[in-house]
């Protein structure tokens, strides 16, 4: 929803979202190599032997611009039909029976219940003397949100989904507390989709609200007022009559006042009538000024304000603070003064300040110019400081500088890694975690006023029996198809061979602006101890390098990101790191798009392919779930332009009758309200029907998951252990069943 959302929020599974699951990475371990091993003759067997679910094939076209256009398993759009209905349950029950059957799966199914069922905690968040933060347990499928008084008092359960619904189909979306940690507002999500209903709750006594229940809450981010009676936040309508596809256009600004009806509501901001926009608001702390953000895409946002002192609430005109420009901006309002984060004329960002009182553009003052080697990733301020999250070749780096932009000290992270900084406005206290490929999430407590080490002490850290010493962690630069540098992680043992015998897992994402970082994540570990290696190129289209790298991989340019992704495969091919047989892709959401279009450009580059929760019918996207939202980014066919782009590189459409594609799994979502599990129904229905190979192609469903998956333990490890089993069965690989000893850190 935008910048601003990155602030004042206590989000529900913070930690799962940090590595601990099958969330992006590869997936125990050994202090010698496992003997080598050929590629294995796959899940099924012969082509002839694959026995697939009966599939029904039509031949309906659209003529597109004077095109034909064919679609022949459209018929799998309507989820809601039983005859579709009957066909999910019989892939589903396919694919989980040829996983079954895997030799190693049950192994690893063992490995990652070690790796998952942990102890864990996020950073506090520290408001009116309270501690608001959640935990994940070693014997609880989901986190816990907890409170206490002073940093000392009794741990208090504040929420905890566990208890919420007996198949664990509840979730815990987003909670934010009041300043004074009196009151929490929080949404809950039935089985972890999008679609919320925000509530609130007296966090002391635990009672929740029976009239503060607001239906319409899938973007809702609340904005509390400084004392706690209410809040500004974004609602979409829930009338069945408006297709889900056109919603985000019909999204108001509100203002509820606790213990009134939600259904009258005043009105903040009319909604745009735009699919393709977001709306979001933000009130300052000391509630003078409220904030206007209308989101175009993902490289412009339209900001607006109200001086609240001045104006009633409602009904008023917001006045223009940065609008019409081919910009992005967050502003922090603070003791008179807008210290505004922004890539106007700075696609690597830069930071400007401004009087409250005189307010127009000509007069900001620049504080933090943009700079030619490092990307500002975020801009907050804490503890009277400015907090800025930095990303140099891909790797994060943090800085503390004064409200005048001059630095005061650089925190020292252990390597090359990710991490951020959280804390509030007014408090010295301050948290930064810091994560990598082979270190697990360690948090530390720092002081914002310190001007050298700010007396940076140990709070918490993930403890996993993992050993990390056998391997190694380096960057790499390879050319693109156009000859743009392109940089990527590779995670390997340290006496890996380059005689092309090691099998690797390549994984990216490359859209959207959003980075794609040295993270930890625990599933990598079953992947690295089997002898595999792991590469993460930063494709065009993320944000690793400005927005300039962004624009490089979005609309007419996406074919950039497609060809990146390519040209890392042939990198690790020619350097000797692996061979086509020995190389699979994975990739979820955009990235299922990338690996799905990397299928049909390259299907003799790769032995096995994991496309998850994907976009892949990009003529049709636009008319289901959130498409029409995306449109900035990919463009639509509903345009003649828009239709050539995509025509050219949509995967469905690119299918080949006879072509000896590689094994593919499926993963898709059954309550994906974002991406409509259509793509993985109709690319899957195609493959089986097409594919000249001898390979599988599963289509696997998990139940009560959305689009970021489901967030119960169990869950996660079974669809870990069926991802890894896949990989390795395509690749000729065996887990290693031994438990390792316990990272030394």
């Amino acid at each position: 929803m935008g910048l601003v959302y990155e602030r004042r929020a206590v989000w529900f599974g913070w930690v799962a979202g940090f590595g601990l699951f099958w969330a992006g990475c590869g997936a125990g371990v050994k202090s010698t190599p496992p003997p080598s091993a050929s590629p294995g003759p796959g899940l099924v067997g012969q082509k002839k032997m694959i026995d697939y679910p009966p599939t029904r094939e039509e031949d309906p076209k659209d003529t597109l611009f004077g095109v034909a256009v064919s679609d022949p398993f459209r018929w799998l759009e309507d989820a809601g039909s039983p005859e579709v209905k009957a066909w999910m349950t019989a892939q589903d029950r396919f694919a989980r029976d040829a996983l079954a059957k895997i030799s190693a799966r049950d192994i690893l199914s063992a490995r990652l219940r070690q790796l998952f069922y942990v102890d864990s905690i996020s950073p506090p968040q520290h408001l009116g003397g309270r501690y608001f933060y959640t935990r994940t347990h070693a014997d609880r499928e989901k986190g816990i949100l907890y409170w206490k008084e002073g940093r000392d008092g009794a741990e208090q359960v504040l929420l905890d989904p566990n208890t919420m619904s007996e198949n664990g189909s509840i979730s815990l979306g987003v909670a934010v507390p009041t300043y004074d940690g009196k009151r929490l507002a929080y949404a809950l999500r039935k089985n972890n989709a999008d679609e919320a209903i925000l509530y609130v709750m007296d966090v002391k006594s635990g009672k929740v609200s029976e009239v503060d229940v607001i239906e319409g809450a899938k973007y809702a981010h609340p904005s509390w007022t400084p004392g706690g009676d209410g809040f500004y936040y974004t609602w979409l309508p829930t009338d069945p009559k408006i297709p889900i596809t056109d919603r985000p256009g019909f999204a108001q600004i509100r203002f509820h006042r606790l213990g009134t009806d939600p259904r009258k509501d005043p009105v903040v901001r009319e909604h745009t009538g735009n699919p393709q926009s977001f709306l979001g608001a933000d009130l300052s702390r000391d509630g003078r000024w409220l904030f206007l953000y209308v989101q175009h895409g993902w490289n412009r946002t339209d900001v607006y304000f109200q001086d609240l002192r001045k104006e009633p609430r409602a009904g008023k005109a917001f006045l223009p603070f940065a609008v019409e420009k081919d910009a992005q901006y967050q502003v922090i309002p603070w003791k008179g003064r807008f210290y505004i984060f922004t890539n106007e004329g700075a696609p690597r960002w830069r930071v400007f300040r401004a009087d409250s009182e005189r307010p127009r553009r000509e007069q900001w003052k620049e504080i933090v110019p943009e700079r030619a080697d490092t990307v500002i990733e975020n801009a907050d301020l804490l503890g009277g400081r400015l907090a800025l999250r930095t990303l140099h070749l891909a790797s994060n780096r943090l800085e503390v500088r004064d409200l005048d932009g001059a630095l005061v000290r650089d925190i020292s992270l252990p390597g090359i890694g990710a991490a951020g900084l959280s804390g509030e406005p007014q408090d010295d206290e301050a948290y930064y975690w810091y994560r990598s490929f082979t270190t697990p999430l360690a948090i530390y407590r720092t002081s914002m006023k310190a001007t050298k080490d700010g007396g940076d002490a140990l709070f918490a850290e993930v403890k996993l029996p993992i050993d990390a010493s056998p391997y190694t962690v380096e960057q790499v630069f390879y050319p693109s198809k156009d000859g743009t540098k392109i940089s990527m992680f590779l995670v390997h043992r340290k006496d890996l061979k380059k005689d092309g015998g090691t099998p690797f897992l390549l994984t990216g994402y490359g859209g959207f602006a959003v980075s794609s970082l040295p993270s930890f994540s625990a599933s990598l570990f079953p992947w690295l101890e089997a002898g595999g290696g792991y590469a993460l190129p930063n494709l065009r289209g993320g944000g690793e390098y400005g927005e300039e790298w962004h624009r490089a991989g979005m609309l007419k340019q996406k074919q950039n990101v497609f060809d990146d992704f390519l040209g890392a495969a042939e990198f690790l091919i020619k350097q000797g790191y692996t061979r086509p047989r020995r190389l699979a892709i994975r990739g979820g959401s955009n990235g299922g798009l990338l690996v799905g279009a990397a299928l049909v450009q390259r299907p003799s580059l790769f032995r096995a392919v994991i496309c998850a929760v994907p976009l892949l019918d990009m003529l049709r996207y636009h008319l289901q779930g959130s498409g029409k939202t995306w449109v900035p980014e990919y463009g639509s066919a509903e345009d003649e332009a828009g239709f050539q782009t995509l025509l050219a590189y949509s995967p469905y459409h690119h299918v080949k009758a006879g072509e000896a594609y590689p094994a593919v799994l499926m993963m898709s979502a059954d309550s994906d309200d974002r991406v409509d599990p259509l793509h993985a129904r109709k690319m899957a229905a195609l493959l089986q029907r097409r594919s000249g190979s001898d390979h599988p192609v599963l289509l696997r469903i998990e139940k009560h998951s959305g689009h970021g998956g489901a967030d119960m333990v169990k869950q996660a490890v079974e669809q870990g252990a069926d991802a890894y089993a896949f990989l390795m069965s395509e690749l000729g690989m065996q887990p290693v069943s031994s438990p390792a000893p316990a990272l030394d850190r």
